[in-house]
């Protein structure tokens, strides 16, 4: 199976898209992911925001 590659701005919308109320379910079947990587995706990026994250990367 070929593995795609989210960017961070990518995966901060799929959350954002679960924090306005869709199921973990349909957002993995949605974009072609499964619901741990959506899990996991939580943990690291859970509450940021694009800016927010650009500036970590910016900052190390």
């Amino acid at each position: 199976m070929k593995r795609i590659r989210f960017t961070e701005e990518q995966i901060i919308g799929v959350l954002k898209e679960g924090e306005a109320g869709a199921k973990t379910a349909d957002l993995a079947g949605r974009h072609g992911v499964s619901e741990a990587t959506i899990y996991n995706w939580k943990s690291k990026y859970g509450g940021l925001e694009v800016s927010e994250v650009a500036w970590q990367n910016c900052t190390g």
